[in-house]
């Protein structure tokens, strides 16, 4: 009986084997597959790291990154015959079954790591005989298909630390803010103890359990001969520092340019975004960590900012890039709580620019055109068809020059130049800045101020008025410079594209006028001592009916060395919502207070541009010249003019002082009253031409030439004849002939004559 007894247990026990053995054969262990989800790692412009990203919520590490010291510890507290078994240690069971039993319930395992493995990864965490078995033959299983080194490479990747770190390399940058490659002995055995109850041994809650735990592990470790004495006694007295946060301080730092880092990602290389958070790729940027952490300051600092209300917060977004290359230098894209690739304010914003545009589509063309910083431009109440603008201020100078129009933002001035150079010119040049335009809704004059049909960002006008401060060419603003997998294969690599936008001599030009609106003009708020800085406001109205407000801020501004672009105003635009100050009194603080602390490493630098001081005495210089040159064009043509009265002066006295023919005695018998006649015609109409001559001085330089020839020839006509003709003579130079037909009155002719010269300089100071 005890013999049948005895048979049938054990068939049914061999049965029982049996099916649990076909079972794991058949079993899928397909789970276990590491695809070594890691992190993304994102490294600054200098190459050095400076954010993580991922999705993940256990970030694989190789196995043969893991220090031999770490893997140790794990081995000596949780599996000392790991390298001894093939997956279930029977020795480890048989204990285990007797402490139960003795318990009367299930108080320990026994498992092996291979065991752990299988439970955490394939079967649920019940305790009971059933999941023991399964869990029995898919160790057997797992240790046939994979090597002692990739069991231990999945365990550690999977297993829970506590702390919300899953895996040893989340445990080692959570606990200790390290790597698992430089986790001393002590603190790689303080994380093999915290296996067994992660949370219960939080060293961040209960340091002295945590750290008796530590203990047991390295003595264990020095018992199988893992440390000697030595390293034993000196892990021991080892002090451990933690990580106060708790987490990776890596992850999530820079939240807004790894966003747009990971938009540019997606959208310019053709990622996706599962690519980024789990492919463990290593993204090189433009990011400069000393400039984005000075703009996420002065995003903290709540007083500088207008303030809103309890139903919105006044918000901004603000850009740094790098003039020379177009990187991304740093950006911040709102206030408040960050939303994980939310709307980003520095790159996706769209908004109307205002008055920032005034430099891309009016003053750079026309420089571009041969118009000078001089010039002078129209300001007078003035309607163009159906558009008529106003100076914010509604005062007019009836012209000012071109760089006063844009220090003081006049409007008038900006739009009669615009409509000047044309249109389609102002066009031209927006694209060329980089700033896209509606072929149709964007043709109109009002482009002068800003007026678009889609906005902009401060990326796109940061890139737009990096032109200036690089000489005329612009660069494409990027933020990523390379990306490689993990398999060290670079599959993305930045080329530099860069276009002509404006000609050196108008970049400079420009910026020499920039300057002056920092210095002197609406960007005074902006200044940096010890700095130049060159830039533009720009603000919009309210577009409310009976609301005097501003809804836009902007100043874009410039140094040698990094350009910036910041946006301040509401999301939402309404009567309750809107700005009462204009951007001298706003953005342009704003972007004072990040820009000056951005540089604070860098050596100030000079645009080494001339003064507007050079171009105002050049400009006079000219005027001066011209008026020269104006002034000898007429002394000139009065010269001539002169000069050819002398001669027919002359001319004519040459001719009355050549002798008389002997008249023929018949002839003048017979046409002595013919000759009378003419003699009584003759002496009268001399005489009425002498007083309108003398009459007209003033009018006519001739008459002081000819009163110069009576100067000088009149007492020679008297000597020649004593008779009213002969007078007439001395008259015919300058003089009066009827005053007189004697030899002495042909004198006093000439020097009436002198009168005359005087009227003729009369008339030179008219002119």
């Amino acid at each position: 009986m005890n013999q049948v007894l005895v048979l049938s247990v054990s068939t049914a026990i061999l049965a029982f084997l049996s099916f649990f053995h076909v079972y794991s054969e058949g079993a899928d262990i397909s789970a276990l597959n590491d695809d070594m989800a890691q992190s993304t790692i994102i490294y600054d412009v200098n190459g050095e790291v400076a954010s993580k990203i991922s999705a993940v919520k256990n970030e694989g590490i190789k196995i043969e990154a893991v220090p031999d010291h770490v893997k140790n510890a794990v081995i000596a507290i949780e599996d000392h015959r790991f390298y001894e078994h093939s997956g279930v240690d029977l020795v480890g069971i048989s204990r285990a079954f007797v402490q139960n039993i003795k318990a009367g319930s299930i108080v320990e395992g026994g498992s092996t790591i291979t065991q752990q493995l299988t439970k955490n990864a394939l079967l649920s965490s019940e305790k009971t005989y059933k999941r023991k078995l399964e869990e029995f033959f898919l160790a057997r299983e797992i240790e046939k298909q994979y090597s002692k080194d990739e069991i231990m490479q999945m365990y550690l990747n999977r297993i829970y630390f506590g702390n919300g770190s899953w895996g040893i390399k989340e445990a080692a940058m959570g606990y200790f803010g390290k790597d698992v490659k430089d986790l001393s002995i002590s603190e790689a055995a303080l994380l093999a103890g915290l296996i067994k109850a992660p949370s219960a041994l939080d060293p961040h809650k209960n340091y002295d359990q945590a750290m008796e735990r530590r203990n047991l592990v390295l003595q264990m470790m020095k018992t199988n001969g893992f440390i000697k004495e030595e390293e034993y006694n000196q892990a021991v007295a080892e002090k451990i520092a933690l990580n106060k946060n708790g987490e990776d301080p890596l992850r999530g730092r820079y939240p807004f340019y790894v966003d747009h880092v990971i938009e540019e990602a997606i959208k310019k290389y053709g990622l996706t975004q599962e690519d980024v958070l789990t492919g463990g790729l290593k993204i090189y940027t433009e990011l400069d960590r000393t400039m984005q952490s000075a703009v996420e300051a002065t995003y903290q600092k709540d007083e500088i900012f207008p303030k809103g209300t309890e139903k919105q917060l006044v918000q901004s977004g603000a850009v740094l890039v790098d003039p020379k290359s177009g990187g991304i230098r740093a950006l911040v894209g709102g206030r408040g709580e960050h939303v994980f690739r939310g709307y980003n304010r520095a790159t996706q914003l769209t908004a109307q620019p205002g008055s920032t545009m005034k430099p891309l589509a009016v003053y750079a063309p026309a420089v571009e055109e041969g118009w000078d910083v001089t010039d002078m431009l129209k300001d007078e109440e003035m309607e163009f068809k159906d558009y008529k603008p106003h100076n914010y201020n509604d005062q007019y100078k009836g012209e000012v020059p071109m760089y006063e129009a844009l220090r003081d933002s006049l409007n008038v001035p900006s739009v009669w130049l615009l409509n000047e150079i044309g249109i389609v010119k102002g066009m031209e040049s927006v694209k060329k800045f980089g700033i896209q335009l509606d072929p149709q809704n964007d043709r109109n004059l009002g482009l002068a101020l800003g007026g678009l049909s889609k906005g902009v960002s401060p990326l796109t006008m940061a890139e737009a008025y990096s032109s200036f401060a690089n000489s005329g060419e612009r660069y494409e603003t990027h933020a990523i410079t390379k990306i490689v997998d993990k398999e060290g294969k670079t599959i993305v690599e930045y080329k530099g594209k860069k276009s002509k936008v404006v000609s050196k001599e108008t970049a400079e030009k420009m910026t020499t006028m920039l300057l002056d609106v920092v210095q002197d003009g609406t960007g005074k708020g902006a200044q940096i001592p010890g700095r130049e800085l060159a830039g533009k406001t720009g603000s919009t109205q309210v577009p409310i009916q009976g609301i005097n407000g501003t809804k836009d801020q902007w100043f874009v501004g410039y140094t040698p060395q990094l350009v910036g672009a910041v946006w301040v105003g509401y999301d939402k635009t309404d009567k309750e919502h809107y700005l009462t100050t204009t951007s001298s009194e706003g953005a342009a603080l704003i972007f004072k207070d990040f820009m000056s602390e951005a540089l604070k490493n860098t050596t100030a630098e000079s645009f080494g541009v001339p003064p507007l001081s050079k171009y105002i005495e050049e400009h006079k210089q000219q005027q001066r010249a011209k008026s020269l040159k104006k002034l000898e064009t007429i002394i000139k043509k009065e010269s001539e003019k002169l000069k050819k009265q002398w001669e027919e002066a002359k001319e004519k006295l040459k001719k009355k002082d050549e002798p008389k023919a002997k008249p023929d005695k018949n002839k003048e018998k017979d046409n002595i009253t013919e000759a009378a006649t003419t003699t009584e015609t003759g002496d009268s109409k001399p005489e009425t031409e002498d007083k309108n001559d003398a009459g007209n001085g003033e009018d006519n330089g001739g008459a002081a030439d000819a009163g110069a020839s009576g100067d000088t020839n009149g007492s020679g006509a008297g000597d020649t004849g004593g008779t009213g003709e002969s007078g007439g003579a001395g008259d015919a130079g300058g003089g009066t002939g009827d005053t007189g037909g004697a030899e002495d009155a042909g004198g006093g002719s000439g020097e009436t004559g002198g009168t005359g010269e005087d009227g003729s300089n009369r008339e030179k100071n008219n002119n």
